[in-house]
């Protein structure tokens, strides 16, 4: 009686998944198909497509390591600059391409370009005073640039929106 009982429940609780990846799943796959995971790679125009597993692994990692400062797109430092793309596009050099995001996350410099704010902002350059950015590698910093770059895709104006929505 005790394994039809639980065979019971284990069947219960498995069509109840199934349901809600009937339900839920299909908008995210939508959400996430080739053209969404194409982002800009630089500034000449050339683009590239995440993979997935880029998209999942730069998700991943923003949120250890960005993600304190920057959840939400938003800069709790400076509430004005966000990582959505007109702020982006708008900071010298613009940063709304894979190849400037993560040379910024090598050496960041601020939104003028004119100074290096290494010593203030988590990056490859100051990893001994910032642990997290340690054992990031290029790939990893790829990741989260097309994370970043993909969330105003997937997010909208929730993306960088601030306190209107976080």
């Amino acid at each position: 009686m005790f394994k039809s009982k639980s065979n019971a429940i284990l069947s219960l609780f498995s069509l109840v998944c199934l349901l809600l990846n009937l339900v839920f799943l299909p908008a995210y796959a939508i959400e996430l198909d080739e053209i969404t995971r194409t982002v800009p790679l630089d500034s000449s125009g050339k683009t590239i497509t995440l993979t997935l597993e880029q998209v999942k692994r730069g998700k991943r990692l923003f949120n250890n390591a960005c993600a304190q400062c920057h959840n939400g797109g938003i800069t709790k430092t400076n509430p004005n600059i966000g990582l959505e793309l007109e702020s982006l596009s708008l900071a010298i050099p613009a940063r709304d391409n894979v190849a400037n995001l993560v040379d910024y996350m090598n050496d960041p410099t601020s939104y003028d370009g004119q100074n290096s704010i290494s010593e203030l902002h988590p990056s490859i350059k100051s990893a001994e005073i910032f642990p997290k950015m340690r054992n990031l590698t290029d790939e990893d910093l790829v990741s989260m640039a097309g994370y970043i770059l993909l969330q105003p895709r997937i997010a909208a104006e929730k993306w960088g929106g601030g306190k209107i929505y976080y």
